[in-house]
């Protein structure tokens, strides 16, 4: 059958790499899932937002001549939320939305009985990431300071 391109399908996540997710898609290709079409905010961590045998939509962006297909989650999600695209058959099964995976403390292992939240909800504001920033900041400058002052032979040798 293949893929065309601007197509919007179902696939599988088969293996997570630290610059995306290679997905199945329903046909039997597979494609990859560059880090930065995972989610319009910034992905840090791939398994953040997928994990193996997540169901996805993704759009075909590319299919190059050596086989490789170019995948996209976010505009997939974009396209359908707009609604004008039509979704091809292969996608029209229900799919479960993919979960951030552990949070902060980077542990995937899914064995939590309690419900995950999504990465956008513990945010913390602009104020308080810059006055974090501004600490530690001011920390490493003062441990620069103080190692750099050991090697001269104090504050006093001039």
């Amino acid at each position: 059958m293949g893929v065309e391109v601007g197509q919007i399908v179902r696939g599988t996540v088969v293996r997570l790499l630290d610059y995306g997710a290679l997905v199945r898609l329903d046909d039997g290709t597979t494609g990859l899932v560059h880090i930065s079409e995972i989610d319009p905010s910034y992905v840090r961590n791939v398994s953040d937002f997928m994990r193996l045998n997540d169901e996805v939509i993704v759009k075909v962006l590319a299919a190059g001549e050596r086989g490789k297909i170019e995948l996209s989650v976010k505009q997939a999600k974009a396209a359908l939320a707009e609604g004008g695209t039509e979704i091809t058959a292969l996608a029209q099964a229900p799919v479960r939305e993919p979960v951030a995976a552990g949070g902060r403390n980077g542990s995937g292992d899914g064995d939590s009985q309690e419900p995950m939240m999504g990465r956008r909800e513990g945010r913390a504001s602009f104020e308080d990431k810059m006055g974090d920033f501004m600490r530690s900041s001011s920390e490493r400058l003062g441990d620069i300071k103080r190692n750099v002052e050991t090697k001269r032979g104090g504050k006093n040798t001039r």
